[in-house]
């Protein structure tokens, strides 16, 4: 069932989430939502904590947070009321799923009493159901378990059965990939009962490991917009400081491929310091909090809100976290945060009808990449390759060298790709070390490639079907697209070159040993052919089988990756208003089209001033500078930024 919203259409927003909790004074709770409004931003989200409103008697006070929405209406703040049935005390995240069928009626028992008392607010924007869905393994409660064999009980045998080969069946992956969404759906027609209609949200978090269990386009039939959390903090192991720019603009790009039509709204920024909660301990600077919340609207998110506003005061996060000092008074980062606000609301139709330029080049993964890779773990010696993460960080790799090159790239799991085109001129997929390709996209792919695509494929990528049965054997079910048989690979101990069609290449990993059949021998000897090329129909497939994305991204130099990627994609035949006139180490753009004008959003993140040029398609157009928080520069096509600036050019 496809909800109706609110409202036509979603408004760009910048916030902050005010955290209520028993202790706080009314006029402190004044002063919070008066900082939100001098701030320039609109928007908060309030956990609703069960137990700090039902009482053991049975009764409801909805006293504190009642006194939360009335300051809401009083300075304009619209308010996500984000469910929060009981939990314990040190439950950071809240509720995922229910314990039990008494479970279950309970959390109707508090949607029933929650959702009819807080949409008589005006300030009563919408709902968030579960705060950031996902637990990184499979559920345990009793509920789970009894839903598990309902499910299995109900599955016809699959079409596809790795030719009767004995297989895993990643039976509990698919539940919980089912799970996650069948109590969304069902925590949704709850609130709906009450509030029919209502805008519905959802943030999911640690993207780069919990994706395997977000079924996104299922998702959308009953969401208003789709979220996520980016804590650096939390959610960003595979990446360094200097990385975490880039960490964002990854973690946009999922959540805005998920969202397809629908819109999308980074729901948590790591506004503030943690001491003794996440992975580590860190303040961001006023400048991350800029490229952050830069990055997130040039990847058309409809605004931010920041984790949070105030410290609370008990549990592990005590002190924590937020926006304003201990005295109520704005951060550094909450100053940076107002200069962003107020250069969006001075352009806000500009920057509302905004929307991302499409390179044509899409990163895609699979999600049976990351089951497979995680099963498989021996728990032996450590290999970066072949650890759990060596999937999503070879996706990464092109993701940073492409951005280096000032590239917009889309990052899709590979049934958020639209497969139906008549053609695929100047479309390109990059699959990197994608160890598992399902079989129904055997197909999908061959004509991809026919249709006039250009298809990078690296690593592993094939080795295995969706049951991780090697498809190796006998010829690749992906052999005429690619052009060669596979002979074997071979483990190699360190980083190796492969000089690919004419360019230096870092080997890393394993070495493929390819027979041509159609395709062109691109690296390797007489003896040893170790890449490929082939024309098949309209387009073009490399096979490359060694880790060279990751063998870049070890090596922190994506010099090699970017010739070879630009002469293979072939950039004039895409569509790209603006990039970099040379790979620009530690940078990234983004690139919006709204009305007559495009937009720039330039981060440095390197330890150094950077001069260059850019390359644009067609005349020169006329560029304004609407945000440089370090007094960077453009005269024409030349740029001039600081380290750790970020830089907005309008572009006539």
């Amino acid at each position: 069932m496809q909800y109706s919203s609110k409202q036509e259409a979603t408004p760009l927003m910048i916030g902050a989430e005010v955290f209520i909790e028993p202790g706080q004074r009314p006029e402190e709770i004044d002063t919070w939502f008066l900082r939100l409004k001098e701030a320039g931003m609109e928007v908060t989200r309030i956990r609703l904590f069960e137990t700090y409103m039902h009482k053991p008697d049975g009764s409801w006070d909805f006293t504190l947070f009642d006194l939360a929405y009335k300051a809401a209406e009083k300075y304009g703040i619209k308010i996500y009321g984000n469910l929060f049935p009981a939990t314990a005390f040190t439950d950071l995240g809240g509720l995922k799923f229910p314990k039990d069928e008494d479970h279950l009626i309970a959390i109707a028992r508090y949607v029933e009493n929650v959702v009819p008392h807080f949409k008589q607010f005006s300030a009563c924007y919408g709902w968030v159901p579960v705060n950031e869905p996902g637990v990184g393994h499979f559920p345990q409660e009793q509920y789970a378990t009894d839903k598990y064999q309902e499910l299995k009980a109900a599955q016809a045998n699959p079409e596809y059965n790795s030719m009767g080969y004995d297989h895993f069946d990643f039976a509990d992956e698919r539940f919980h990939l089912y799970y996650n969404t069948w109590f969304l759906q069902w925590l949704t027609d709850e609130i709906h009962k009450y509030d029919e209609g209502s805008i519905i949200h959802v943030n999911n978090h640690a993207i780069f490991k919990n994706v395997t269990e977000y079924d996104f386009p299922a998702w959308r039939s009953f969401l208003t917009s789709l979220g996520g959390s980016a804590h650096a903090s939390w959610h960003f192991g595979y990446f360094n400081r200097e990385q975490y720019a880039l960490a964002v603009a990854a973690n946009c790009e999922i959540i805005r491929s998920g969202a397809g039509e629908i819109p999308w709204f980074m729901t948590e920024l790591q506004g503030g310091n943690n001491t003794y909660s996440g992975f580590l301990a860190l303040c961001p600077t006023a400048e991350e909090i800029c490229q952050w919340l830069w990055i997130a609207m040039g990847t058309e998110s409809k605004g931010a809100i920041f984790w949070c506003l105030n410290p609370r005061s008990s549990g592990i996060e005590a002190g924590e976290w937020a926006m304003l000092n201990y005295l109520n008074e704005p951060s550094d980062r909450m100053l940076a945060a107002m200069e962003v606000s107020n250069v969006i609301n001075d352009n806000i139709d500009l920057f509302e009808s905004a929307k991302e330029v499409e390179s044509g080049i899409n990163i895609l993964y699979t999600r049976e990449s990351l089951w497979i890779e995680r099963t498989l773990q021996m728990h032996g010696k450590s290999y970066e390759g072949r650890d759990e993460g060596g999937v999503m960080k070879s996706a990464l790799a092109y993701f940073e060298a492409l951005s280096e090159a000032g590239l917009q790239v889309n990052f899709k799991e590979i049934s958020e790709f639209d497969f139906s085109k008549e053609s695929y001129e100047g479309i390109c997929i990059i699959l990197a070390h994608q160890v598992s390709i399902p079989s129904k996209y055997w197909t999908s792919l061959h004509l991809f490639v026919q249709k006039g695509g250009k298809l990078i494929a690296d690593g592993l990528t094939g080795y295995y079907d969706e049951n991780a049965v090697g498809t190796m054997r006998l010829g690749s079910p992906l052999k005429a697209m690619f052009g060669a048989d596979i002979l074997e690979y071979k483990a190699i101990d360190n980083i190796a070159d492969l000089t690919v069609a004419g360019t230096l290449l870092p080997a890393f990993q394993w070495t493929g040993l390819l027979r041509p059949t159609s395709g062109t021998a691109i690296a390797g000897n007489d003896k040893e052919i170790c890449a490929v090329k082939n024309n098949y129909g309209r387009g073009e497939a490399w096979w490359i089988p060694s880790m060279i994305g990751l063998g870049s991204r070890l090596l922190e130099d994506y010099t090699g990756l970017n010739i070879f990627l630009k002469s293979a994609l072939d950039y004039s035949g895409l569509t790209i208003p603006f990039m970099f006139e040379t790979p620009q180490k530690g940078m990234l753009m983004k690139t919006m089209r709204s009305g007559d004008s495009t937009l720039t959003i330039i981060v440095n993140k390197s330890a150094e001033r950077k001069e260059f040029n850019l390359v644009m398609q067609g005349n020169s157009p006329e560029p304004m500078v609407l945000f440089a928080n370090k007094g960077g520069k453009t005269g024409g096509n030349h740029i001039s930024i600081d380290t750790e600036e970020t830089m907005v050019i309008k572009w006539e």
